[in-house]
């Protein structure tokens, strides 16, 4: 297996956010700014590495019946590692991130990734398929927050990059301007990568 192409495949060609169009609900939330984005896509990419780390090396004795269920117990834990982690060490971008944090315990991303990718493939290519998907999720992330919060707020990470008389466009910063942001991207992205995605002409 070609791990250049997997992880590829992830960061590029099926991005989970702007191809597949997957884990919606914290990509629109939790994009008010870059800060937030990159905090929920790196808390999201360690979760994708370890699950799919461990359930490809128990997928051999996991019973097919019971494979979601402990797929799931599998990915909880990893989350509530992930949280207790952000709670000791980065209680701010906890509190910002909230709920979403738990929640990553049933991003669809995760879940699909550990049934069609990491149940049948070497602990290696698992790896490197939850390292492709999660840095693709996080940088896609990280674009929509950052985009948001230099038009919403006039600065990217917190840090203020606009002039005094800038005036914000502060509809950017709520859910209607994640709605639209992403749709643009979405437009854009596709647009640049159709004409090179692999098995395309």
């Amino acid at each position: 297996m070609n791990l250049g192409k997997v992880f590829s495949k992830g960061l590029i060609f099926d991005n989970p956010t702007f191809v597949q169009v997957l884990g919606m609900c914290p990509t629109l939330a939790v994009t008010t700014s870059a800060q937030n984005g990159l905090g929920m896509g790196l808390a999201t990419t360690a979760v994708l590495i370890g699950s799919n780390l461990v359930i490809s090396l128990t997928r051999k004795v996991i019973p097919s019946k019971i494979r979601i269920p402990a797929f799931v117990v599998i990915i909880a834990t990893f989350v509530t590692m992930v949280g207790m982690l952000l709670k000791a060490y980065l209680p701010a971008l906890d509190a910002a991130l909230g709920i979403f944090i738990p929640l990553i315990v049933v991003n669809c991303i995760i879940l699909a990734r550990a049934e069609s990718f990491a149940s049948k493939n070497s602990v290696i290519a698992s790896i490197t398929d939850g390292l492709g998907m999660g840095l693709g999720f996080a940088g896609a992330l990280v674009i929509l927050g950052g985009i948001r919060e230099f038009f919403g707020a006039g600065s990217i990470f917190g840090t203020p990059v606009m002039v005094d008389f800038f005036h914000p466009a502060r509809i950017i910063s709520q859910p209607p301007g994640a709605f639209l942001v992403l749709g643009l991207l979405l437009a854009i992205f596709n647009g640049i990568t159709s004409k090179s995605r692999p098995g395309e002409k």
